[in-house]
């Protein structure tokens, strides 16, 4: 048997924290989560974590630009797999809504993100990845003639809060599986406003 070496066997020791971390995070939320527990989930020393992160904060940075990564990854999928530009635009836009229905999803990003990270340092990772997906698809959609050019950054930004604030609202719901149709709905009709070409008449 092949011996690992000792960066390899650092790679599966952070794997294993980050994995522990994320469920934890997402369960517990970031408050009532202490490095002890994350080490004891992932089967290592609270001396091992603290070698791998400097502090619980960093551990949580990781787990957040890593739930980044994972949802970018599965809004390009979804939008790559539409017919055009404009119904991968709106796909992505609903699978961002979707991912809004696990609770882990919505505490480690979308409320404990910009609580602990600090807002600048959230879009600053949101650019790298969710946001980027948004820009890209929305300047695709520019590209095609499916939507107006103007101020992109500005409107992305603003799509972008407004299915944030969309997760929330279907958090709060009673029922957001439930929910999730009307919600989504009126995020395409806000999407929509945002394409038009606001000199031309409605």
């Amino acid at each position: 048997m092949t011996r690992r070496t000792q960066a390899e066997r650092s790679d599966v020791t952070t794997s294993k924290l980050v994995a522990a971390a994320h469920e934890l995070f997402g369960r517990d939320g970031y408050a009532a989560t202490t490095i002890e527990a994350v080490a004891a989930a992932a089967g290592v020393t609270k001396g091992a974590a603290y070698h791998h992160f400097l502090n619980k904060a960093t551990l949580f940075r990781e787990v957040f630009v890593r739930e980044q990564q994972r949802i970018s990854a599965t809004l390009e999928a979804s939008a790559v797999a539409e017919p055009d530009s404009w119904s991968g635009l709106l796909r992505g836009c609903l699978t961002f809504l979707e991912h809004c229905l696990d609770p882990a999803f919505r505490r480690i990003v979308l409320l404990d993100g910009p609580a602990v990270l600090g807002w600048e340092e959230v879009r600053a990772i949101e650019y790298a990845h969710t946001l980027r997906v948004l820009t890209e698809g929305m300047r695709a959609a520019i590209a095609d003639g499916r939507m107006a050019d103007g101020d992109l950054p500005v409107r992305a930004q603003l799509m972008f809060g407004a299915l944030c604030e969309a997760g929330m609202l279907l958090a709060r719901s009673d029922d957001p599986r439930r929910a999730l149709p009307a919600v989504a709905t009126e995020a395409a009709r806000f999407l929509t406003s945002l394409a038009r070409d606001p000199t031309q008449n409605p």
